[in-house]
């Protein structure tokens, strides 16, 4: 009897408020890996290109409970949510490429498209021989920063390296 109760002991120690559900552990949204135990709201932040205020409206325009965690999303709200990111329907102040410089039209990039369209943005910038450009290429501060006393990463071991080696 007691090696019975003994038994049941050890069946309920984990959490005894957890549903024993199956529960997906990763969700694959638009070719991103995200954790299923994260809510909705943080998790659509993880793909490149989706912000805070982004997530929200994608939430709030599809009708989906923000406290749901990603695991728990049907695959038909996955597929809708991809749509939608793809084709959003949102103000414009919400997208990251507002007046294109190509198109001329408020586009929203994600993940490789927005790497692929910075690079060439960039080099748009290197070959126009424009300021930012030659900062670009220089590895300094784009936007005004001070220079003095950061931005030296990355460098190679300065003059306290060779003292302390004499030393010994």
């Amino acid at each position: 009897m007691e090696k019975e109760q003994k038994q049941e002991k050890v069946e309920k120690k984990g959490r005894p408020d957890k549903k024993e559900e199956e529960h997906i552990k990763l969700v694959r949204i638009l070719q991103k890996d995200i954790d299923g135990r994260k809510k909705i709201m943080h998790g659509l932040t993880s793909i490149k290109g989706i912000s805070w205020n982004f997530s929200n409206a994608i939430c709030h325009k599809l009708k989906i409970n923000q406290e749901k965690t990603i695991g728990d999303l049907t695959p038909e709200e996955i597929a809708k949510i991809s749509e939608f990111v793809k084709n959003p329907i949102l103000p414009k102040f919400l997208f990251n490429r507002q007046k294109d410089f190509y198109s001329g039209n408020d586009e929203h990039r994600t993940g490789n498209d927005l790497d692929l369209q910075k690079e060439f943005d960039i080099k748009r910038l290197k070959k126009i021989k424009s300021y930012k450009g030659a900062r670009h290429t220089l590895g300094q501060p784009v936007r005004g920063q001070r220079t003095k006393a950061h931005f030296r990463k990355n460098k190679k071991a300065g003059a306290g390296m060779k003292k302390k080696e004499a030393k010994k």
